[in-house]
């Protein structure tokens, strides 16, 4: 039997239920999940009303665990591998891809929809992933081998919250070493943010929250300086520390934080969203003397726009030789069966992220 989180429609309230998944097709691999994080992304899916996807879904897509089966013509992986699933990999066809930028792919390789509830009807599975389930399947290109001494707790934070947030700092807007960086909001994206900075070697790192308990993690995982933004204005905090920083990076989903980071740059800055905004959501920044006339760039980062199957490895093997801390961001572990009242209060209580294990 396999179970799965399951959001049926909206207003109703996720469950655990028996799901089954058709066999792995051309390029598609069955993964057994050992461990899945929870993500905001699924808690937004949820707020939304489905973001867009046909009910019923399958919630999860920071996965990890063991290949079970392969489908045809699967030549990358085989039963028995570790791995983690992306929720996207460079599709080699777009605009991007043929002018040599996949980290900007605007499309993605994908299995075919092959989740169903016990009755037969079709599930829309999270970011291609549904991995908050026994078993998931996905495209061959997305299940990437990561070294099995990692903790499959740990592995699983590689495939979206951590890579997003170090991704932000190493691969999307590349901190170069030196810099000075400020980090608007230090949830587990935000202090992703903060490692992938230091593993570039920014030489000042200021963390902005309102949270002591976050502000107190994120000095514990490199940052120089902290700012606590319910004590004054952040901007004029971060100023009075750097005269400006040459990254500022957006790590919350409000639109302020993307309005702060302009601000907080200095000449030549470069502020960064790496959250999700909402709809309709605006700033205000004055477009001549916030941006043109220092010159700041805003960049866009989905998911730390990696390259999964050369960046997962390289943030696995940076976590086992110390210079990256992903055991600090396991606050704490749960079963399957938990998971659904989990989702309504990731966060609490400094926690930096919780992961089922299955």
């Amino acid at each position: 039997m396999t179970r799965g989180v399951v959001y049926a429609e909206v207003g109703a309230e996720p469950v655990v239920e028996e799901i089954v998944l058709d066999p792995p097709g051309a390029h598609e691999v069955q993964v057994r999940i050992e461990a899945c994080g929870l993500c905001h992304t699924d808690v937004h899916v949820i707020e939304t009303g489905g973001w867009g996807m046909p009910f019923p879904i399958l919630l999860g897509h920071e996965g990890a665990g063991i290949v079970e089966e392969v489908g045809p013509d699967v030549t990358s992986v085989k039963p028995g591998d570790r791995v983690v699933l992306a929720w996207r990999a460079p599709c080699g066809t777009c605009r991007s891809c043929t002018r040599g930028d996949p980290r900007r792919c605007s499309s993605a390789l994908r299995a075919e929809p092959r989740a169903h509830r016990a009755d037969g009807q079709l599930l829309s599975t999270v970011l291609r992933c549904g991995t908050l389930a026994d078993r998931a399947i996905v495209h061959e290109a997305c299940a990437v081998k990561v070294p099995e001494e990692l903790p499959v707790e740990q592995a699983a934070l590689l495939a979206c919250g951590f890579s997003t947030g170090a991704g932000a700092a190493l691969w999307a807007t590349p901190v170069h070493e030196g810099a000075s960086v400020a980090v608007i909001g230090c949830g587990g994206v935000g202090l992703a943010v903060v490692q992938g900075a230091k593993l570039a070697g920014a030489e000042r790192i200021v963390a902005v929250d309102v949270a002591n308990e976050k502000l107190d993690s994120a000095r514990a995982l490199g940052a120089t300086d902290v700012v606590d933004a319910s004590a004054g204005d952040p901007i004029a905090q971060v100023k009075e520390l750097t005269k400006g920083v040459d990254f500022a990076f957006s790590a919350i989903g409000a639109a302020s934080g993307l309005d702060q980071a302009v601000r907080m740059c200095a000449y030549g800055g470069v502020a960064t969203l790496v959250g999700v905004p909402s709809a309709g959501a605006t700033v205000g920044v004055d477009l001549y003397r916030n941006i043109f006339g220092p010159k700041v760039s805003i960049a866009v980062t989905h998911g730390g726009d990696t390259i999964p199957q050369e960046d997962f490895p390289f943030l696995a093997q940076a976590a086992l030789d110390g210079r990256l801390d992903l055991a600090r961001f396991v606050s704490r572990t749960l079963p399957l069966e938990e998971a659904p009242d989990a989702l309504g209060r990731l966060g609490q209580n400094g926690e930096i992220r919780a992961v089922v294990l299955l």
